[in-house]
């Protein structure tokens, strides 16, 4: 985190955690744009989920992906926590087990931005996450 040296600062921070809250909270059509669902569960905590949802919200800013990234509980398989869902737009739901910052990054490289499959997706034992 940034040091605050003064008023600006402060303020600057303000309004570009103001940006996140609003994409987050207020998007006219999810749909259209990514959305990463984490789940942050007692054992997905335990396992570095808020590392991992920190990670993909901070990193999908930074290099300029409209995306949801939101905290969802226990999604069925506490054997491969963390674990996240990730809906590209128009397709349905891919859910990635054993997920660390080095696995999120290559999740946004190859599958958020490209569509390419990646070792770690968890066969699916339910319709979605609601």
């Amino acid at each position: 985190m940034e040091k605050i040296k003064n008023l600006a600062d402060l303020r600057k921070m303000k309004d570009n955690l103001q940006n996140k809250i609003d994409l987050r909270e207020k998007s006219d059509s999810p749909e259209a744009i990514v959305q990463i669902k984490v789940g942050m569960a007692t054992s997905g905590i335990a396992s570095g989920a808020k590392e991992v949802m920190n990670y993909m919200i901070e990193e999908l800013d930074k290099r300029n992906i409209k995306g949801l990234v939101l905290q969802v509980g226990d999604m069925g398989y506490c054997y491969a926590e963390p674990t996240i869902e990730v809906t590209r737009p128009g397709e349905s739901p891919v859910v990635f087990g054993y997920v660390d910052i080095a696995k999120a990054n290559e999740i946004i490289e190859k599958y958020i931005k490209n569509g390419e499959l990646l070792d770690g997706i968890l066969p699916a034992n339910y319709e979605s996450i609601k």
